[in-house]
């Protein structure tokens, strides 16, 4: 069987796949941002700051990590389904941008784990308050484009 015939006979599976990986991704860009506004008033060190740290590993490295290495990987399949994509038109290459923005944020969150981690952040309460918001505003955007292609 050649795999374009493959993948347009495994193509709802293979959908259903991708939206199971990317909402458990988004999950996880919605809620690591928001354990980071609480840690961010836990004194480092205390019993509540360790409770974070251990809370924030395994939901970056347990569930997001291996969501988002999902959602890229049947998206990919997806993009190669024979027929499913007009590479001419914007609507797919504006998704794939504010993926690839999600994709540099799930690394920036990363980042700023790892400085909680080493008890080094300097970042306040509010500066992730306002960062929780990015990931609502890219799904929005995202439903949008691939429900309306509005170009």
């Amino acid at each position: 069987m050649s795999l374009s015939r493959w993948l347009s006979e495994a193509y709802p599976w293979v959908k259903s796949l991708h939206i199971v990986s990317m909402v458990a991704w988004m999950a996880g860009l919605f809620y690591l941002p928001r354990l980071f506004v609480y840690h961010s008033m836990a004194p480092a060190g205390s019993g509540r700051s360790e409770t974070f740290k251990l809370m924030e590993r395994r939901l970056q490295k347990g569930i997001m990590t291996p969501a988002m290495i999902a959602t890229w990987c049947f998206g990919l399949l997806l993009a190669g389904t024979p027929g499913l994509v007009d590479w001419r038109t914007g609507w797919i290459w504006a998704k794939l941008l504010l993926v690839a923005g999600l994709t540099a944020f799930h690394f920036l969150l990363a980042r700023w784990r790892k400085a909680f981690c080493e008890d080094r952040n300097r970042r306040s309460t509010g500066f992730f308050r306002a960062v929780n918001e990015l990931p609502t505003v890219a799904l929005i955007a995202i439903v949008l484009l691939v429900v309306v292609k509005p170009f």
